[in-house]
């Protein structure tokens, strides 16, 4: 096994720089996940550490080995990609042995590899069949199998499951978990789904426009993001975030009127505050009051968009809370749960303690 370590990696297309002096370091063995929208230079990540890209500059590492100017072939890497790229005239058993007959692997090798793989990816009963008779999440489990197949030092996933159905989605995102655990090899997941990133990875890696904002474990990057992007981006529905101000030792947002923690000293100028959706009450006697504007219901919970002067903020709530368009509500929230936010910079002045 070996992990994998990229060095002020730049990567640059003309002059659209795509990755911008990226430092990331994925131990041996982890699953960390990469997200970030669309653009963010999460696949572009992946094709250099793959080789399928050469690097503008900076360094690319697969354990003790500098294989920044090496071919693909000699990285070994298994790549799994989001449109499958099965051969339509092979078999499934076929199509997972390709790579290992192409490198020449005895033919009594390969059976053994492939009827491995299969198993491992839950798709041993699809050898004898071919692509066009699988269903999406079939496809996916061969591929999974074909890069199974060749025992890499990483494996890089790029959106594999974004082709599935919801719920076809959830179940393969827990057996792709339990399979990790099985093989424990080095695994980089790419996503642009926040809560696949946050509930599959051990680490979690947020990019955007080509910078790195922050790694860390789920938890960490959900309750202390490193700046607004990363605060905004992880979470559903998006953290509200309100222009602010520090008036007589108290920070005023919008509706809110809050003292900031002990030990914090933040600028009179240019903040904003962040408060997430379940960390907001609609309910008491105290509160600035907001008129109920879209109720949307989601079985399990409640989104309430409510209009406080000039601000539309977004509560999460029971289902059991009755609310309809055009009711009044107050609106609070308890200290602890504020972020502030340096308005010029994005970076977080204030967050939750874990």
């Amino acid at each position: 096994m070996a992990g994998l370590r990229l060095e002020s990696v730049v990567k640059a297309y003309g002059e659209i720089t795509a990755l911008r002096e990226l430092d990331l370091d994925v131990h041996d063995g982890e699953l960390l996940t990469l997200v970030g929208p669309s653009g963010s230079g999460k696949s572009t990540c992946l094709r250099v550490a793959a080789g399928l890209e050469d690097v503008t500059a900076g360094r690319v590492h697969i354990g003790a080995r500098d294989v920044t100017r090496l071919p693909p072939a000699q990285r070994n890497v298994s790549m799994v990609f989001q449109s499958y790229a099965l051969f339509p005239h092979l078999s499934s058993g076929e199509n997972i042995g390709f790579g290992l007959r192409a490198r020449g692997v005895p033919r009594a090798e390969v059976a053994r590899l492939v009827a491995q793989a299969a198993a491992q990816a839950g798709c041993a009963d699809l050898l004898e069949r071919k692509p066009h008779e699988l269903s999406g999440g079939e496809r996916q489990r061969v591929a999974l199998a074909r890069a199974l197949a060749r025992h890499p030092d990483v494996y890089l996933l790029d959106e594999p499951l974004s082709n599935l159905d919801a719920q076809l989605r959830v179940e393969t995102r827990a057996e792709l978990k339990r399979l990790h655990r099985s093989v424990g090899t080095t695994m980089v997941y790419v996503t642009h789904d926040q809560l696949e990133a946050l509930t599959l990875g051990s680490r979690v890696a947020v990019l955007h426009e080509g910078a790195l904002q922050q790694v860390g474990a789920p938890d960490e990057i959900y309750a202390q993001p490193a700046n607004r992007f990363v605060a905004r981006f992880v979470g559903s529905p998006a953290m509200n975030v309100l222009p602010a101000a520090l008036e007589d030792g108290r920070v005023r947002a919008g509706p809110f009127a809050l003292e900031p923690r002990a030990g914090i000293d933040p600028p009179a100028q240019h903040l904003e505050l962040g408060l997430r959706p379940e960390h907001i009450q609609l309910v008491g006697e105290d509160g600035a009051p907001a008129r109920v504007e879209v109720v949307e219901s989601a079985g399990n919970e409640t989104l309430v968009h409510v209009r406080a002067g000039d601000e539309t903020i977004v509560a999460r709530t029971p289902p059991e809370l009755r609310l309809d368009v055009g009711d009044t509500v107050r609106l609070s929230a308890a200290p602890r749960h504020v972020y502030l936010f340096d308005a010029e910079t994005g970076l977080t002045l204030q967050g939750l303690e874990r």
